[in-house]
């Protein structure tokens, strides 16, 4: 069982919705980052996302492209990625972080050496958005079998006939992205979301955490009491883009994280 899975367990027996909180890794500078992920889960964090910077972030919006430029331009690799999640390990060995990028990094680095890397640095899943299930033998396969989830993403597109394919392989949570587009370009509504996360549900097995849109606690609320929780991510990294303090990039998270546990 992997702390992804312990922690839907643990959420599941005490009634709670998952919150998930994303952050660039290095943003806006590496010590800066560091704390604010070391502050996430007493801000009640149940899962971290933690973003790998990259230059052709494809699925994203202005606002996490921007923190991926100020993380690179500050020195930030993938290296120094798992460098900061093996720092926090350090203090916490209990809440899931879930890698979130692109391939080319870790095909640059090689798969193999990835895999021994982030498993020792104590990464529990990946999100790798330009991979298709029909590529699954370049990094899935190899992540499953090295003992991390591979966590898919779904989305209104994805019909009855695509569905099983994206679920094949997938394990951890079924990430469902609820807008058509790029991260923060539109609001998630719950009533759409709802019968999509049951649909998936009921072919997956797997909790369903829904994202893009989802930006205020009332949004968290709305979005968790229709899936098994939910992810935010441009509404935070807009406060640490802003230049806000990591105790108000924190508490900011805190309303956010209640939103979600209200559900």
């Amino acid at each position: 069982m992997t702390r992804i899975d312990a922690k839907f367990a643990e959420l599941k027996a005490a009634h709670k919705k998952a919150f998930v909180s994303y952050v660039m890794a290095g943003d806006p500078d590496f010590d800066t980052s560091l704390e604010i992920v070391r502050g996430l889960p007493a801000a009640g964090v149940d899962i971290i996302e933690l973003g790998l910077p990259f230059t052709d972030p494809m699925a994203d919006g202005p606002t996490i492209q921007l923190a991926g430029q100020r993380a690179l331009e500050g020195g930030m690799t993938l290296s120094r990625t798992l460098e900061l999640a093996a720092k926090f390990r350090e203090n916490d060995d209990t809440t899931p972080i879930v890698l979130m990028g692109y391939y080319n990094p870790i095909y640059s680095r090689g798969v193999d050496k990835f895999l021994v890397d982030a498993k020792a640095a104590g990464i529990d899943g990946l999100i790798v958005v330009d991979l298709p299930p029909e590529e699954d033998s370049e990094l899935c396969i190899p992540a499953q079998a090295a003992g991390l989830n591979f966590i898919r993403l779904a989305t209104p597109t994805t019909d009855d006939a695509r569905l099983p394919r994206v679920l094949q392989n997938t394990s951890g949570f079924v990430y469902y992205v609820s807008i058509n587009g790029i991260t923060g370009a539109a609001e998630a509504q719950a009533t759409n979301v709802g019968p999509e996360v049951a649909r998936i549900q009921a072919a997956s097995g797997l909790p369903v955490i829904v994202g893009f849109g989802v930006n205020t606690p009332e949004k968290a609320e709305a979005i968790a009491s229709v899936s098994d929780g939910a992810v935010v991510g441009s509404a935070i990294v807009a406060k640490i883009g802003a230049g806000d303090s990591v105790a108000d990039v924190l508490a900011f998270v805190k309303t956010l994280s209640d939103g979600a546990h209200r559900a």
